[in-house]
């Protein structure tokens, strides 16, 4: 199950409380303070990986809480520091503070650990009170809490592109002709509920991700549909492909479903708007097709892509054109880049 969203509550380790000791053994007529000091408490980490693609392995786990550390002991013995809590999650997670919404942290880097929540530090024995005029120290540190904090994850997915259209605009047929994805493909919209993501080959033996969320209608980012809640996993991508169907079954005509997802993204976010774009035209495998893929084309104002993923036409050129732009991308300075 695809879970892109879950608030957890985390609480780290309490330090170990010092010990209050005296050295009493046979021929030491005059043992001094040897109560040694706590261990420290034990850490909530979370570690970005590449193991998981969901949260939803964190679901109904109520609090994570780090181990105690454990007291000192006589003869100056330390308490053991408790091991930290490592919590896996995909890369590409943002961690926000529930209560206040800003962004702690974001786990955008493979196997860079986050401390979520600092264990306690440990009392000190009384042998660390020990001085020439106070000898006898009686007194010894409790251990500090450790850290306790309630954080929302939220996860963007990391790709290099991102799929974008209409519900039935052959997102899911291109990712799995392409990929070694299998999303569910079906002849009716909303198919896809959940965002998918595949590796396909490039040329010279290239690779790059692919990223398909659900399918966008009008309204979506204001709330109608399944698109808006997973707009944001295709933030991070480099470039976007926008799909327009441009068979004989289309929800819309090419022009005016082009039109409502490029005013979806204006609604969502200017800077997704600005994002690099390649306009794709789908399911062209006739005559007609190829008609209302040309008065796509006149619309938009530069060259189109056409495919047919069913039948195989214009794949290798699709593929090609994405390593030219991902290529480019990569070389232009980061500014430049929206």
């Amino acid at each position: 199950m695809f879970v892109d969203e879950l608030e957890i509550h985390v609480r780290a380790g309490r330090g170990g409380d010092g010990c209050v000791s005296f050295l009493r053994e046979k021929f030491i007529l005059y043992g001094g303070p040897d109560g040694g000091d706590g261990g420290d408490g034990g850490s909530v980490v979370l570690m970005p990986t590449t193991h998981v693609n969901t949260l939803y392995h964190l679901t109904g786990r109520g609090t994570f809480a780090a181990q105690n550390g454990s007291p000192g002991g006589a003869k100056r013995c330390y308490g053991r520091n408790a091991a930290d809590l490592v919590i896996e999650v995909p890369v590409g997670t943002v961690v926000l503070d529930a209560e206040r919404g800003n962004v702690l942290k974001d786990l955008d880097v493979h196997d860079q650990p986050f401390v979520l929540a600092r264990g306690g530090r440990a009392g000190r024995g009384n042998a660390r009170f020990a001085t020439a005029t106070h000898r006898t120290p009686r007194e010894a540190e409790r251990g500090r809490d450790g850290e306790e904090r309630r954080v929302l994850l939220s996860l963007k997915l990391i790709a290099d592109v991102g799929l974008l259209g209409l519900p039935n605009a052959g997102k899911s047929t291109l990712l799995a002709t392409l990929t070694k994805a299998r999303p569910k493909i079906a002849g009716y919209p909303f198919t896809t509920l959940e965002p998918m993501l595949g590796i396909a080959q490039g040329p010279g033996g290239s690779t790059f991700v692919l990223a398909d969320i659900p399918g966008l209608i009008e309204g979506a980012h204001a709330g109608r549909g399944l698109g808006d809640r997973f707009l944001k996993h295709i933030e991070r991508t480099r470039l976007l492909l926008h799909l327009v169907d441009c068979g004989e079954l289309a929800m819309q005509p090419p022009v005016a479903a082009w039109q409502v997802v490029r005013g979806e993204l204006r609604g969502y976010s200017a800077e997704l708007d600005r994002r690099p774009t390649l306009v794709v035209a789908t399911k062209v495998e006739d005559d007609a097709a190829r008609a209302r893929a040309d008065e796509l084309a006149a619309a938009v104002g530069q060259p189109i892509l056409r495919i047919s993923s069913a039948m195989g036409q214009g794949l290798s050129e699709l593929v090609g054109a994405v390593a030219v732009a991902l290529q480019t991308l990569r070389q232009a300075p980061a500014g430049d880049q929206g």
